[in-house]
């Protein structure tokens, strides 16, 4: 090996290291939250409902709720995780074909999937999706409709207080409605890098 290479190298395993003494994660404070007047006088659930909607999302008060919008709309075979399933199916209804293992093969065949969320956001209409609590990121990102199911319990006023509950677990994703992106002319489209279609739904289970 040359000894530029072993150099390069050498930096890159340096700079990769863990550090020997990592700064304080910073404060949050409540003032510094953009939408905390969207909260002002309200309950958390009419805050929160409201938000997804302005962001393209669908919330859902109960399980029922979601299976009845998934009837309505046709979309009828998908994905759920397992836990949820088991302790949900009942809630969801008649009517709609799932499966606990996500087949990577029939990947098109789903037309939604439904993971656990660890929580929700009412300020900004965000779902909380965390790792280690998700049994298939593909079921959370492939098919076209993701339904979101969190504990009634962890639905947080603001991204502070959620912030605060949640530690220091690197693998959190913060998903506030449906997968967007734009080109250079500002053109909004929904659906691109992920599901098109997202709804969030309360569930009365332990997180």
């Amino acid at each position: 090996m040359s000894d530029a290479r072993e150099l390069i190298l050498g930096r890159v395993r340096a700079a990769l290291a863990p550090l020997p003494a990592r700064a304080a994660y910073p404060e949050f404070p409540d003032e510094v939250a953009t939408h905390r007047k969207a909260l002002d006088g309200r309950g958390l659930w009419d805050a929160f409902a409201e938000r997804v909607k302005l962001v393209n999302g669908v919330a859902c008060a109960d399980v029922r709720a979601a299976g009845d919008w998934l009837r309505t709309a046709g979309v009828r075979r998908g994905y759920c995780d397992p836990a949820l399933w088991q302790a949900l199916a009942a809630e969801f209804g008649a009517g709609l074909e799932v499966e606990t293992t996500f087949d990577v093969a029939r990947l098109d065949e789903y037309e939604f999937g439904i993971t656990r969320a660890a929580g929700a956001i009412a300020e900004t209409g965000t779902v909380i999706l965390r790792d280690a609590q998700t049994s298939s990121r593909l079921g959370a990102l492939a098919p076209w409709t993701h339904v979101a199911v969190f504990p009634r319990a962890k639905l947080y006023a603001t991204v502070a207080e959620a912030a605060a509950a949640l530690g220091h677990d690197p693998h959190i994703t913060w998903v506030t409605g449906p997968s967007k992106t734009a080109d250079v002319e500002g053109i909004l489209i929904e659906g691109v890098h992920g599901p098109g279609r997202q709804l969030v739904v309360a569930a009365d289970f332990k997180g």
